[in-house]
């Protein structure tokens, strides 16, 4: 006698849940295990269970494995970043000047009005040292090599491009950071209080 049928007996309540082979006979397995579903359930009924039988977990035998979920609606992202781009930002990163790095360590973890930070963060095809996506700024530092009227132009387009994106961008030189720390903080600190409510 089985325990469904001796608590049918006794007047306890039960939910009969169907046995596992009458459970793979029907559409579930289909649904679950899609590399399962050209096979007939009495292929699946004589012992064949497939991907089943290797399945643990606290669900037990109804478990899956999370490389066979299929996703209905899968959503990709709308923004596309170049690898190269990608490769340049990561290397940016890791050869970080002083000044970058003093900062960064002024900004990050939410240090700063507790707001979140990035470093060298793509927009567009450029890299931006650091950018704060709640406030919309972007902070650029910028070494001796910026200081030649070429430079300034390419810095110039390289902002209108960057405001074309509705971010604020605040410029700074490395001299500046390293003589004036507390100044450029106090500078970027009302920006930030003037761009979020």
């Amino acid at each position: 006698m089985s325990a469904v049928e001796t608590a049918a007996m006794a007047g306890t309540p039960t939910l009969a849940l169907p046995r596992k082979r009458e459970r793979e006979g029907t559409g579930l397995t289909a649904k679950c295990f899609p590399q399962n579903a050209s096979r007939s359930s009495a292929t699946l009924a004589a012992g064949q269970v497939g991907s089943l039988s290797r399945l643990r977990g606290r669900a037990g035998v109804g478990a899956v494995a999370r490389s066979e979920i299929v996703m209905a609606d899968e959503k990709s992202p709308t923004w596309k970043v170049s690898s190269k781009l990608r490769s340049n930002a990561r290397a940016l990163r890791k050869n970080s000047t002083a000044a970058e790095r003093w900062l960064w360590s002024e900004l990050r973890d939410h240090r700063l009005n507790g707001m979140a930070f990035r470093r060298q963060a793509p927009i567009e095809n450029y890299i931006a040292d650091f950018l704060c996506h709640a406030a919309g700024l972007v902070i650029e530092l910028d070494g001796g090599q910026h200081f030649s009227d070429e430079a300034e132009q390419a810095d110039a387009r390289r902002s209108a491009v960057i405001e074309a994106k509705g971010f604020q961008v605040l410029r700074f030189n490395n001299h500046d950071v390293m003589t004036n720390p507390r100044g450029v903080l106090e500078t970027i600190a009302m920006a930030l209080a003037a761009r979020t409510p």
